[in-house]
């Protein structure tokens, strides 16, 4: 059954709706991306943390449980903005983790490159007001800002992160005696965030709305929303109101907790019933090798990070309420994903960040989650957010590509249920411009000077008129940092460096074994040698470059040193205020 408009704003207890402004003819578009957001962490996907209003859209729409994005946030990005692969629009690698035989090399730009267009510049073509508040890391200079690339307003976080409160530190150090600094621009122009009364999620959702009234005029322009949240990415930072819900909830540990998400996802149907659970990888300690010290402190780095999902949910809540008030929210598209899976990696290790972070934040347990603390939440609670999946963020098994995503289009003929086909971060931007009746640039020709879209609209899909958006025999390729993937059908191929994987490529039936524990290459050798000259045809059509021994020195940490850091902040002392 589709849930209507009307239930949508009651359940942001909202005053009855103003009268309602002319109707657009085309649809309002609001694309909202969380930041290192699990795939169990939603209650719609098997978690417990409250997530009433995100729960809502998927209940009344799309809820795609084989989503597919990058396996880390700015080349997530660039296909969301773009509808084609990261390695064709500008972000082959992570533009802080490229190496020189990287840089600067075609689709290594390191910004949402110019071969590309992005999505409010194809929408504002076509007539739509665009407007957007949040995460960029797309570019950090003006040239690059939303402001250059189509937003009519803008005020964004340009980095891959920084403080959630408002003062304005970012999150990797080359000197540890200066702290480095948060980047933010408001329509192209570099601003200072408010030292006081500041908090991430609460700031984007006012901003957004600030420009949704400023830009709506008579009404019948249809707008281009962006809502690109920088939660629950590090540093964990909550209002100490939201982390008090959560107090004690997760003292039971990893274990406890992932077991119940399983429960659930299975009831859900979001996974069979004789799914099996990956269990983890052996190199970090369980929950019970733990001293009782740094249990204490994860438990209460999972509660911040609960509340910080929390929060975000009822910014979102506020948004939708807005929209109904001001009669929009009948003729609005919502999408809603997370751009990786969950984090258990660390920054700790580049450049010279834990030196930084040792000298100057107080990590005790009771500061952990408020101001002048940095912690992240490292790879036991990030194996929970990927319930039930292998690995997390940065790595190609499924706990780092797979991620939630909803789409909630009544007035569009969405239908409201689950949808276990594939998808893909590219197929957003051709199921937008479709929606709106946009036409990409690159279909005048070539002489348009702009990359077609690789992704494709899920329209017919998500409407019931079409089975699935990709036929058997379509190949869905993933790189980044050496790390390497390849979808076909029910069929996956995965390279990882050791200890995590094999130095080797794997064989997967995802149909059988989604949590990739049955590695099948030896058994099909023909089966892999066809995945393998799919991954050459990927490899030639998005201009990848293959460098021997990246994986293992592209400068992903995979978290090896978080519980030596844990130990230290476990034991610290409050500092005095």
């Amino acid at each position: 059954m589709l849930v209507a408009a009307a239930s949508l704003a009651a359940c942001s207890a909202t005053p009855p709706p103003e009268p309602k402004a002319p109707k657009a003819a085309k649809p309002n578009i609001l694309l909202i991306l969380a930041d290192d957001l699990g795939y169990a962490d939603l209650g719609a996907y098997g978690g417990e943390i409250a997530t009433p209003h995100i729960d809502r859209l998927a209940k009344g729409g799309a809820t795609l449980t084989n989503f597919y994005a990058s396996p880390f946030c700015s080349p997530t990005r660039a296909m969301l903005m773009s509808g084609t692969d990261n390695h064709l629009a500008g972000f082959g690698d992570m533009a802080e983790l490229m190496l020189p035989e990287q840089r600067g090399k075609p689709g290594y730009e390191g910004y949402l490159s110019t071969r590309v267009a992005a999505v409010p510049e194809v929408l504002r073509a076509h007539g739509y007001r665009t407007v957007m508040a949040g995460k960029w890391h797309l570019g950090n200079a003006e040239e690059q800002s939303p402001a250059a690339r189509g937003f009519d307003r803008s005020y964004a976080m340009t980095m891959g992160g920084a403080s959630h409160f408002g003062d304005q530190f970012g999150i990797v150090a080359t000197d540890p005696s200066k702290p480095p600094k948060a980047l933010y621009r408001e329509n192209g122009k570099l601003v200072d965030t408010p030292r006081q009364h500041f908090y991430s999620s609460e700031a984007f959702a006012d901003r957004l709305v600030q420009y949704l009234d400023e830009t709506r005029g008579d009404g019948r322009q249809p707008f281009f929303a962006y809502l690109a949240f920088t939660a629950p990415h590090w540093p964990l930072h909550a209002k100490d109101e939201d982390i008090a819900r959560y107090e004690g909830r997760y003292d039971q540990g990893y274990d406890a907790l992932r077991a119940e998400r399983f429960e659930r996802q299975k009831k859900l149907g979001l996974i069979p019933s004789e799914s099996k659970l990956y269990t983890g990888n052996p190199k970090w300690p369980g929950w019970a090798r733990l001293t009782p010290e740094q249990q204490r402190s994860e438990a209460r780095r999972m509660a911040v990070y609960a509340a910080m999902v929390d929060n975000m949910d009822r910014q979102i809540g506020r948004v939708l309420a807005h929209l109904a008030k001001t009669g929009e929210l009948d003729n609005t598209v919502i999408v809603f994903l997370s751009d990786n899976g969950a984090d258990g990696n660390s920054v700790y290790d580049v450049a010279r960040t834990r030196e930084w972070v040792h000298k100057d934040m107080d990590n005790s347990t009771a500061n952990v989650g408020r101001p002048g603390s940095f912690v992240e939440y490292g790879p036991g609670w990030a194996q929970v957010g990927m319930t039930p999946f292998n690995m997390y963020k940065s790595f190609m098994y499924e706990g780092g590509i797979s991620v939630p995503a909803i789409v909630w289009a009544p007035g569009q003929g969405v239908l409201a249920q689950q949808r276990p086909q594939v998808g893909h971060v590219m197929d957003i931007a051709p199921t937008l411009y479709e929606l709106a009746g946009a036409t990409h640039p690159a279909a005048k020709g070539p002489g348009a000077g702009v990359l077609p879209v690789k992704g494709r609209s899920l329209l017919a899909f998500l409407q019931g008129k079409s089975t699935s958006a990709y036929a058997p025999d379509d190949a869905i390729g993933w790189e980044l940092g050496g790390r390497k993937a390849l979808r076909k059908g029910d069929w996956k191929i995965v390279y990882a460096n050791s200890p995590w994987g094999k130095d080797t490529w794997e064989l997967y039936n995802l149909a059988e074994d989604r949590t990739e524990q049955n590695d099948l290459a030896a058994r099909h050798p023909a089966k892999l040698a066809e995945l393998l000259a799919d991954w050459r045809r990927y490899v030639a059509d998005n201009g990848v470059l293959e460098i021997p021994g990246l994986a293992t020195r592209a400068g992903y940490s995979n978290g090896a040193k978080y519980y030596d850091d844990l130990s230290i902040e476990a034991a610290q002392q409050p500092r005095a205020k």
